[in-house]
C-alpha cells in the first residue's frame, strides 16, 4: 500500500514521526527531498513540490496532504505570505491534476485556521508581532465577543483604547492575510463536497474561546453544515500532530480496521477541563482525535482493544501547570483532585490491552511527579505509547495514533519482530523528547546556558554547536539514569540538534535493540 505525504514543515514532528509510524506497519510511505522542504521562515519549493506530487502519485493508493505546505510553503510561511486568493487557487487546483491523472488516488488533507498567539514574538509571526501581538490577540477577543453582543463596558473602551494603539497597517496586513487563509480554508471545502478531497481537517492552531480564530471556525461549520459534509470534514484543535492522525486513519482504512478505546483519567475533573491554548473539553478533543482516525469510544475496558490512560488537570485554561513550575508551584487542584497513587495503581494492573498513555496534565512535556512514579514502579517498558509534549492536542494525536497501530498487531505479531522493535523505537524516542528534553533538559539549559552564551530562547545560532553538544549530554544522562536498566533491551542516542535554531524543540536519532533472550 503506498502512501504519499507532503509534510506541515520540515521539523521531526511533521516530518519523522510518521514516518516512524508507517515504519511499524506494512505501508510503504513516500516523502519529498529534504531540499524541497522550507526552513521556518523560508517557504518550500512549492513548484518543485508540485511536480514531486504528480510524480509520486501515479501509483499511489493514499495521499496525505498539507495544504498549508502546499499553498504557502509551511507553517511559518503560511503566516508571513502575501498571496492572493487566486493564486491560492491556482496551487490548489494540483489537486484536480492529481486526481485526474489517478481517480483512485484517496487524498486525506489538512489545512490549519491561522493562529492568534498572546503574547509579543516574532519567532514565527511577522516582525510587528514582536511589538503588538498580545494586543492584536486581545483586539481579535473583543471583536468576537462585540458579534457575539457580549461586550462588556469596559470591553468596549479597551477595544476603542487598541483600535487607536495597533497601526492601521498592522491590523490590515494582518487581518487581510487571514481573510485569504480563511478563503482557502472554504475553497478547501469546496473540493471536499466535489470529491477532489475524500477527507478534510481543519485544526485550529493555538485557539481560545474568542478570538479571529472563533470567528472562522464558526463560518466554516456552518459551510459545512450547508454542505451536508460533516462525515468529510473535522475542524477540531491541533496542528503538527495530524499527519500521524491521517497516517493512522489510511492505516485503519486500509486494514478495514475500526479500533474500539475506552478511556480512563487520573482526575474525576479530567474530561471536562480546557486544555491551554484550546477552546473546548478535553473529552470532545479526544473524540475528535479517535474520530479523525476511524476510530470508536467504548464504555468499558472489556469492550477495547486498548485502553487510553488520560493523565490530565483538573484545571482549566492558564491553571494548567507548565514543566518549568515546582510541583509546589502549581494550582491546588493538583494535590486534591488529581489521584496519582490510583492511576499509577490501575496502570500496574494487567488489563490485557494495548495500553497507551496521553500525559497531558501539563503542558510543553511530561508531568515528573508522574514519570518519576511510573519508573519506580517498573511501569516504563510496560507502556505501548506514550506521548506528553506542547499541547494538549499535539500529545493525544500522536499517542492515540500509536495505540491504536499497536491495537491492530496485539498478538498478531513476534514478540521481537521487526514492527515492535521500530514501535519501541518510537515510543522510547517519545520519553527521551517530552519527558527527557522538553520537561529536563530545556529547562535546564534555556536558564544556564542560553544566558551564559548571550543567546537567546529563539534563537541560539550564535553557538549552536556547543548548544547542542550541552543538550546532547543532558539527554544521554537522562537515558543512563531512567532508561538504561530496562530489560527488554537497549537504547542508543546519537546526532542530536536544533531544527529551527531555538530551545523549542529537539532533534534526534534513537535505535533500540531487544535483549537477546
Amino acid at each position: 500500500m503506498k502512501v504519499v505525504y507532503l509534510p506541515l514543515d520540515e521539523r521531526p514532528c511533521n516530518l519523522k514521526y510518521p514516518q516512524q509510524l508507517a515504519a511499524m506497519t506494512d505501508l510503504e510511505i513516500h516523502v519529498p527531498d529534504r531540499e524541497l522542504l522550507g526552513a521556518k521562515k523560508q517557504p518550500a519549493n512549492v513548484e518543485g513540490l508540485q511536480k514531486w506530487l504528480m510524480k509520486e502519485t501515479k501509483t499511489a493508493n493514499y495521499l496525505i496532504l498539507s495544504l498549508d505546505m502546499l499553498v504557502y510553503g509551511g507553517i511559518v510561511p503560511s503566516r508571513l505570505h502575501h498571496l492572493s486568493k487566486e493564486e491560492c487557487i491556482n496551487r490548489l487546483d494540483v489537486i484536480k491534476a492529481l486526481k485526474t491523472q489517478n481517480p483512485q488516488l484517496k487524498i486525506f488533507a489538512f489545512n490549519l485556521i491561522m493562529r492568534v498567539p498572546g503574547y509579543n514574538s516574532s519567532d514565527e509571526e511577522p516582525d510587528y508581532y514582536e511589538v503588538y501581538g498580545e494586543r492584536i490577540s486581545n483586539y481579535g477577543k473583543l471583536l468576537d465577543k462585540k458579534s457575539r453582543g457580549e461586550l462588556t463596558g469596559d470591553d468596549a473602551k479597551l477595544l476603542e483604547l487598541l483600535t487607536d494603539e495597533i497601526p492601521q497597517n498592522v491590523i490590515t496586513d494582518f487581518i487581510g492575510r487571514r481573510q485569504v487563509n480563511a478563503f482557502t480554508n472554504e475553497y478547501a471545502i469546496d473540493m471536499a463536497d466535489q470529491g477532489l478531497i475524500d477527507f478534510l481537517i481543519i485544526p485550529l492552531d493555538d485557539n481560545a474561546e474568542y478570538g479571529f480564530s472563533s470567528q472562522e471556525q464558526s463560518k466554516l461549520l456552518c459551510k459545512v453544515e450547508k454542505c451536508n459534509l460533516w462525515d468529510q470534514v473535522a475542524i477540531y484543535p491541533g496542528a503538527d500532530e495530524i499527519g500521524c492522525t491521517l497516517l493512522a486513519k489510511v492505516f485503519c482504512e486500509a486494514h478495514h480496521y475500526t479500533p474500539a478505546l475506552s478511556i480512563r483519567y487520573s482526575s474525576t475533573k479530567g474530561p471536562y477541563i480546557i486544555p491551554k491554548y484550546e477552546d473546548r473539553s478535553l473529552q470532545e478533543s479526544i473524540k475528535s482525535h479517535i474520530t479523525a482516525m476511524g476510530g470508536v469510544i467504548v464504555d468499558y475496558a472489556s469492550e477495547a482493544d486498548a485502553i487510553l490512560f488520560t493523565h490530565s488537570p483538573a484545571v482549566s485554561q492558564s491553571g494548567v501547570a507548565e514543566p518549568f513550575q515546582t510541583f509546589g508551584e502549581r494550582h491546588r487542584s493538583y494535590f486534591s483532585e488529581i489521584n496519582y497513587r490510583e492511576f499509577v495503581q490501575a496502570l500496574k494492573y494487567d488489563w490485557g490491552k494495548v495500553i497507551g498513555l496521553a500525559d497531558v496534565a501539563t503542558c510543553n512535556g511530561s508531568d515528573q511527579t508522574l514519570m518519576f512514579m511510573l519508573k519506580k514502579q517498573g511501569l516504563l517498558e510496560k507502556l505501548d505509547a506514550y506521548a506528553g509534549w506542547n499541547t494538549s492536542g499535539n500529545t493525544l494525536g500522536t499517542v492515540i495514533a500509536h495505540t491504536i497501530i499497536e491495537s491492530y498487531y496485539y498478538q498478531r505479531t513476534e514478540k521481537n519482530g521487526e514492527r515492535r522493535r521500530k514501535s519501541r523505537e518510537f515510543y522510547y524516542s517519545r520519553l527521551v523528547e517530552d519527558w527527557g528534553y522538553q520537561t529536563i533538559a530545556r529547562k535546564a539549559v534555556a536558564m544556564d546556558d542560553v544566558p551564559r552564551l548571550g543567546v537567546t530562547y529563539f534563537d541560539i545560532s550564535g553557538h549552536l554547536n556547543e548548544i547542542q553538544g550541552i543538550i546532547k549530554g543532558y539527554l544521554e544522562t537522562f537515558v543512563e539514569e531512567n532508561l538504561s536498566d530496562i530489560k527488554e533491551g537497549k537504547i542508543d542516542l546519537k546526532n542530536v540538534y536544533s531544527p529551527w535554531k531555538r530551545m523549542f524543540e529537539v532533534g534526534f536519532d534513537l535505535t533500540f535493540a531487544f535483549s537477546k533472550e
